[in-house]
């Protein structure tokens, strides 16, 4: 994207419609070309984009600055604020991320589970791309970085609609993306940033069924549901991260402090936070004071079960409520309850949770396998934080989202998650009889 280009001020709403028209147009375009495109563009592609962000490093920080004094002026909390910044650790990153993505194999037309049948025909399935990929995000410009490597590494094109508090970043990341395609050779059009903050934009793209083919989403409730409920095209999403850890009676209790730290205050604002602590009672007089010393030296509130609360201080622990147990805070809040045992802690979850993350600490691997079958999370994890479910950790790469849900994509979306299979059949003038 050009520097005249990212100047140009917002469409005009009554221009909207034919804009996201257009762009989806484009998009489709792109899509056929980027589905044959070789490894080897594809690759040069994302190292020329990490090399560009690298070297525009000092202008994301200015565009990026420019989008948190905006956001300040006007009112975003510090949950927000995170969200939105781009500080160095976090540019370098995006380029780490890129080169991650393209060092990974690449997933098209990759075929498996071949196989003659009695006819003599062979079939199987081969990898493909899903086409033109919608993402509507919020707040985090480094998502424009992520979706365009992923989406171009597995083949699509992609439309990028990020929130207007970071139209300034996401023009800045867009043009090193832009240059990128450009000196591999592929359409400038494979990704797309809506140059618009008009609202009606993500309402046009969630209608453009002839042009895209997916929608992720990624940013706050309001945002997720309002997808979910106005989109005619299938969504990849998850609503909430309600996170759990739950310290099992049979617990080294070193561990336990140090995961269940680490899980609520490594960082604050993303999903894969741990929102709510769940401890067995056999062990909760002896783990719970030493955390919360830890928590409140953090400046983390603590609310808590009666249970909770007596062995705490009541003056130490604000009283939990029910909405306290289906919170996701993404802040310096952690509830806390005090259950029976691995029982309680399971059904707690099912009751309470967003099935998107969940860990145990426990050295009782009978009880840490019925915790791995039976929570019905995207993410089950044994004696590990939260904060490793996402798709860098996992190595993915870069990751476009979380699914939580069942169909085609759960837990972090990489590139397996932007392709689909289709059948192919390997014959020799064979017909059936």
């Amino acid at each position: 994207m050009s520097e005249t280009t990212a100047a140009q001020p917002d469409i005009q709403m009554d221009d909207v419609a034919a804009y996201m028209e257009a762009l989806g147009a484009r998009a489709r375009a792109a899509a056929r070309a980027m589905a044959r495109a070789p490894t080897a563009a594809k690759d040069a592609a994302l190292a020329a984009m990490a090399q560009a962000i690298e070297d525009q490093a000092a202008r994301l920080a200015e565009a990026n600055a420019r989008d948190l004094e905006a956001g300040r002026a006007r009112g975003l909390d510090a949950a927000l604020l995170d969200r939105l910044e781009l500080t160095p650790a976090r540019i370098a990153a995006m380029a780490e991320g890129l080169r991650q993505i393209a060092a990974l194999p690449d997933p098209v037309g990759e075929v498996t589970e071949l196989r003659f049948r009695p006819s003599g025909i062979q079939v199987g399935r081969m990898r493909v791309p899903l086409g033109v990929i919608g993402i509507i995000y919020e707040s985090r410009p480094n998502v424009t970085a992520d979706a365009a490597g992923l989406c171009l590494k597995a083949g699509n094109a992609a439309i990028l609609r990020g929130g207007s508090e970071a139209i300034h970043s996401n023009r800045a990341i867009a043009a090193c993306i832009r240059g990128g395609l450009e000196a591999a050779g592929l359409p400038a059009d494979a990704v797309q940033v809506v140059e618009t903050t008009d609202r009606a934009a993500v309402g046009a793209l969630l209608r453009m069924k002839a042009y895209v083919d997916v929608i992720v989403p990624r940013g706050g409730k309001g945002l997720i549901e309002r997808v979910s409920r106005e989109s005619e095209i299938p969504v990849i999403k998850h609503l909430d991260g309600v996170c759990h850890v739950y310290i099992d009676d049979r617990a080294d209790l070193e561990k336990a402090v140090r995961v269940a730290y680490n899980a609520k205050t490594q960082r604050y604002g993303t999903c894969n936070t741990m929102e709510t602590l769940l401890v067995a009672e056999g062990v909760a007089e002896r783990v719970l004071p030493e955390l919360a010393r830890r928590y409140r030296e953090a400046g983390v509130e603590l609310r808590g079960c009666p249970r909770a609360r007596v062995i705490l201080g009541e003056e130490a622990v604000r009283p939990a409520t029910e909405d306290d147990w289906r919170a996701e805070y993404l802040a310096p809040i952690l509830a806390v309850r005090v259950v029976a045992g691995l029982d309680e802690a399971i059904a707690h979850i099912e009751t309470y949770g967003s099935h998107h993350t969940d860990a145990i600490v426990t050295e009782d691997w009978s009880r840490a396998r019925r915790f791995l079958r039976e929570v019905d999370s995207s993410s089950v994890m044994v004696n590990a934080s939260t904060r490793f479910a996402d798709g860098f950790e996992y190595g993915l790469g870069a990751e476009i989202g979380i699914s939580t849900d069942k169909l085609h994509a759960r837990g972090p979306v990489g590139l397996e998650g932007l392709t689909t299979l289709k059948w192919i059949v390997l014959g020799d003038g064979h017909v059936r009889e």
